[in-house]
């Protein structure tokens, strides 16, 4: 994407300008709707809102800019009681084509699935009432989501001159360290069970058991309890889309790799988690 809007924001102003010509009449048009403004549970034309002013409400781009993440965080709107509700991070959109569950505990099969499902539900905290009451935009499958969905299909990684036509690294451009930290991924980190390359992803969901190392307790009126199965989000480019996890509890990727160092109980030195940072950082 970073390619073709040269830096800029992309904004239902400016779209057609950037893309006019570049893409086909399906693709402007998904593009259009995933930078069009509906109604949503805090941002709505209704007295139920978060805004001073009544507001158009949000677009898909609002929180995935350009296709990517502005690394927000949001509680997540279709699960009751109150108290388990938790929060889960904004993933970026890069690299979604070769993705195959959507949602990052909900295993949606497809992304057009999940367009529906964030319009009709997650939108709206789950209450289709609710959502009546505030406008909520019921998008057409056939074409509309469709639409949406092919110009998200073209959104690619991001580029990494490091690896090879096999997503793995090339021994003539990668450093000593960086070699190391292959091994260990593929080798004692154990990394590879789950994260194989090119892509870095095995498409399936994987419980941690992360219960294990805490009791169920409250904590400010939410309760601490498992993660349960969660998503194997793609590797790649992972270096630009901090915070980590599913739920941005991670802040960098030593965070993250001391978290799976613990709960896989890999026992990695400080050295072999050095390296294995200056590997996630190439791909």
């Amino acid at each position: 994407m970073g390619d073709v809007a040269n830096g800029r924001l992309l904004t239902i102003d400016n779209y057609y300008e950037i893309f006019n010509g570049l893409l086909n009449p399906k693709q402007i048009e998904g593009l259009r709707l995933l930078l069009t403004p509906f109604p949503q549970q805090q941002f709505n034309q209704t007295e139920d809102r978060r805004s001073v002013r009544p507001s158009m409400g949000v677009s898909c781009f609002d929180c995935h800019s350009n296709g990517h993440t502005n690394a927000s965080t949001h509680l997540v709107g279709d699960i009751r009681p109150q108290e388990l509700r938790h929060r889960i991070e904004t993933p970026t959109l890069r690299g979604l084509n070769v993705q195959r569950l959507f949602g990052s505990q909900r295993a949606l099969k497809t992304v057009e699935d999940f367009t529906e499902f964030e319009q009709r539900a997650a939108y709206f905290d789950g209450d289709p009432v609710i959502a009546t009451k505030k406008g909520v935009n019921i998008l057409e499958r056939g074409s509309q989501v469709h639409f949406m969905a092919e110009f998200q299909a073209l959104m690619d990684f991001p580029p990494a001159p490091k690896l090879n036509v096999y997503g793995k690294l090339d021994p003539r451009r990668a450093t000593e360290q960086e070699l190391r930290g292959e091994a260990v991924f593929n080798g004692k980190g154990q990394c590879v069970a789950c994260h194989a390359a090119p892509y870095y992803t095995d498409n399936l969901m994987h419980d941690l058991k992360t219960e294990r190392f805490y009791k169920v307790q409250m904590v400010n009126g939410m309760k601490a309890v498992g993660d349960g199965k969660i998503k194997t989000f793609p590797l790649r480019g992972i270096r630009e889309s901090p915070p980590y996890l599913h739920d941005g509890r991670l802040i960098t990727l030593e965070d993250t790799v001391e978290f799976f160092n613990l709960v896989l109980e890999t026992k990695l030195t400080d050295t072999e988690k050095a390296d294995l940072v200056a590997f996630l950082r190439v791909l």
